[in-house]
Parts: C-alpha cells; sequence; structure tokens
C-alpha cells in the first residue's frame, strides 16, 4: 500500500500548536520510513522494467524530494528539541514546514529537470503531496500491487489523485478558483467514465494512459502554480520594502546636498535620483523583476551621489583639522605668534569662514602654513625677516664690491 503525506499544521506565519507538532513530526518520520522502503521497490522495478528509460527520470526525482523532505525533517527534529520550545521556536517550526525546499536539493537535479525544474521550488507539504503522486503514478504505470487488477489500481491511483487536485483547488485564490475547479470536473467525470466502462467489462487500457498524464499535469500544474505566487508575493514585498528604503536616502541624501552646496565650493554636481520616476510596485513575476533591477540601478547611483558630498564636507572637515594640528605643533614650538605664520592664519581663517568655502584655496594655504612653520621652527622662532639684497640702482657709486654685470642687471 503506498503511503500518504500527514497533514500540515498551521501555515506560513502562524506558530503551530506543540501538540500539533509533535504528531505532525511522529506522522512525517512514519511517512518518510515508508516512503522510502516504497521507493526502492520502484528502483528496483523500474530496472527490471521495460520502460526503464521513460521512468529513470521521474525516480531520481521522487528520491531528490524524498532526500529534501527528509534533511527538512532533520531541521524541524533539531528545533523540536524533544518539545522543549517556545513561541519563537514554535514560529520558525512553521516557517521550515512552509518555507521552500528547492535550497536543500541536489542543484545537478535540478539541472537535469529543465523545465520541470520549477516543480522543486515547493513548501515541505506540497513535496510530499508531489512524491505521493510520482509514487502512485510510478505503481499504476509498472502495475506492482499484486492483490488487485491491473486496471483497478490504475482507476484507484486516478481517483487518489483527483482527491489531491481537490485539495490544491481549494488552496487557489478566489479570482482563479473557477477555472481550477472546472478542471477537476472534467477530470473526476473521466475517471468515473473510465471506470463505469472497466466495471462493465470493456476494455479500458488505452484511455488510462492519456487520463494518468492529464491528471499528473493537473496535479502538477496546480502544486507549482502555488509556489510560484508565493515567490511573486515574495518578489513584491522585497520590491515595496526596498523602495521605501530608497525613499528614505533619497530624502536624506537631499539634505546632505544642500548642506554641501552652502558649505562647499566646487561642490559635485550629482542629482539625486528620483525613486517615484520608477512608478508604482508593479504585480507579476517578470515585471517585479525588472522593477528590482531598475530599484537597484537608483540604489548604486545614490552612493556615489553620497560618497561625492560626504566626501567634498569631508574635505572641508580635513582642512579645518589639518590648521587645527599645525596651530598647535606652532605653539608646542613656540613659533604660533611668528608674523609670516599669523599671517597665513589669518589668511586662512578668513578663507575658512567664507560660505561656501573655496575648499581648494583653503587647502593651498593649509599647506602654506604647514611649508612657513617648518621655515620658521628651522630658524627657531625669531621673527627676524633677511632683507632683501639692495639693487644697485639705489645705492649710492663706490659703496658695492665690483662685481661682473650680469644680463639682467644690463640696461
Amino acid at each position: 500500500m503506498t503511503a500518504t503525506a500527514p497533514a500540515a499544521p498551521a501555515r506560513l506565519g502562524e506558530a503551530a500548536e506543540p501538540r500539533e507538532l509533535l504528531v505532525y513530526l511522529e506522522l512525517l518520520g512514519e511517512w518518510l520510513t515508508d516512503r522510502r522502503r516504497e521507493l526502492d521497490e520502484l528502483d528496483d522495478a523500474v530496472l527490471r522494467s521495460t520502460l526503464r528509460d521513460q521512468l529513470t527520470t521521474d525516480v531520481t526525482l521522487s528520491l531528490a524530494l524524498w532526500q529534501a523532505v527528509s534533511d527538512r525533517h532533520e531541521l524541524l527534529l533539531a528545533t523540536w528539541d524533544s518539545g522543549r520550545v517556545g513561541l519563537t521556536e514554535r514560529q520558525r517550526l512553521s516557517a521550515l514546514v512552509w518555507g521552500r525546499l528547492d535550497a536543500t536539493l541536489d542543484p545537478s537535479v535540478l539541472a537535469s529537470r529543465g523545465p520541470d525544474a520549477s516543480a522543486l521550488s515547493v513548501s515541505l507539504p506540497e513535496a510530499c503531496r508531489l512524491s505521493d503522486a510520482l509514487a502512485a503514478q510510478l505503481r499504476s504505470r509498472l502495475a506492482l500491487d499484486p492483490a488487485l487488477d491491473r486496471q483497478t489500481v490504475r482507476i484507484a491511483t486516478l481517483r487518489a489523485t483527483c482527491e489531491r487536485v481537490r485539495d490544491q483547488v481549494a488552496l487557489e485564490p478566489a479570482a482563479l478558483r473557477p477555472a481550477a475547479e472546472q478542471r477537476l470536473s472534467a477530470l473526476v467525470s473521466r475517471v468515473e467514465a473510465v471506470a463505469a466502462k472497466a466495471q462493465r467489462g470493456g476494455d479500458v487500457g488505452g484511455l488510462l494512459g492519456p487520463l494518468e498524464h492529464d491528471a499528473a499535469t493537473t496535479e502538477r500544474d496546480l502544486i507549482v502554480a502555488g509556489a510560484t505566487r508565493r515567490e511573486a508575493r515574495g518578489l513584491v514585498e522585497r520590491a515595496t520594502e526596498l523602495r521605501a528604503d530608497l525613499d528614505g536616502r533619497g530624502q536624506a541624501l537631499t539634505s546632505l546636498v544642500r548642506r554641501c552646496v552652502e558649505q562647499v565650493t566646487p561642490a559635485p554636481r550629482y542629482a539625486v535620483p528620483e525613486v517615484e520616476a520608477l512608478g508604482p510596485v508593479p504585480q507579476t513575476t517578470a515585471e517585479v523583476q525588472a522593477y528590482l533591477a531598475r530599484l537597484e540601478q537608483v540604489s548604486r547611483a545614490m552612493q556615489v551621489v553620497q560618497h561625492a558630498y560626504s566626501g567634498a564636507l569631508a574635505e572641508l572637515d580635513a582642512v579645518t583639522g589639518g590648521l587645527g594640528g599645525y596651530v598647535a605643533k606652532a605653539r608646542a614650538l613656540g613659533v604660533a605668534d611668528h608674523p609670516v605664520l599669523r599671517a597665513v592664519e589669518d589668511a586662512l581663517l578668513a578663507v575658512l569662514e567664507q560660505r561656501p568655502c573655496p575648499v581648494r584655496i583653503a587647502d593651498a594655504l593649509v599647506a602654506t602654513y604647514r611649508d612657513a612653520l617648518g621655515w620658521a621652527g628651522e630658524r627657531g622662532g625669531t621673527g627676524t625677516v633677511v632683507p632683501p639684497r639692495p639693487d644697485a640702482r639705489d645705492v649710492p657709486r663706490g659703496t658695492l664690491p665690483d662685481t661682473p654685470a650680469t644680463p639682467q642687471e644690463v640696461s
């Protein structure tokens, strides 16, 4: 008899009750044991079957699903910690139950599935139901139940599939549920028509194959659609949060730009990106992904603006701090009152008081003060200024020593 996955407690974002969690973990452990035994049996049967090439991929996917569920079950048991759980742990357990499993699956299996890889982006309950569906489909195609007639087994499997589809239909949004109910109704009608014909002794072998394919496709489509909608909701939430963050950053950058322009010249000439120009957050997956890419571009542009204007203000702070450091050094050397240093300091302070401050001129004056400090320090702080050499035209003849005339001195 094929194993059936237990019903999961609570839902995403809701803390499950400890008793429900205990029962679910016990039943899930039993399901894993039974399903592994069943998959081993199916694997052996596929290896002996003439349908080996057709069924190997489904067996591989079934084993990958089992492994993903088993890994998540181990995480659940570790978090459960023999029942020592509070509200935080129960919320974490619900997140593990209802979170996506594709991160725990073997990447090589995901790649081998090609277009079907999205079927693995499912929660724990969906993975269990998908495993049930795959195992039932494999059993029906291999006709492994010796207690029943092959056609009876396949019809029973189809009815079980219809019930799983019914459960999935109940999870569909109200706007999409009527279409899903129509697919389910058509599927149930076909199954019952085939079952009635088989009871009358008719040959339904040619009808079961296409019906099994349609039933499996319907179930898989509903599971994947549910997972895709959850992914889209997650993208919308992420885009909304990022947009709100960029709105706040934009306002802060506007203040930073205004302060920089008021205090520094030349200031950078970058405009703050306008988040409003992107429009509202879309709702479809493809549009949200493109919207997220544009938000990331805006974020990078804001980073450039922030670095540019913050750097300009930091340069002004560095000039002010540099002057303070050199003045302190001049006082330590006893040359702070040297007339040259006082003149440079007064000029620099006058420049720093300007708004906006010409920071390049201020930086050049700091460098001048630094050089003058070195010069004054070497002179010992005497304040003595060496007079310039007198010009020959300004002194009486005969008072200067005889020196050869240079071209510059020749009139």
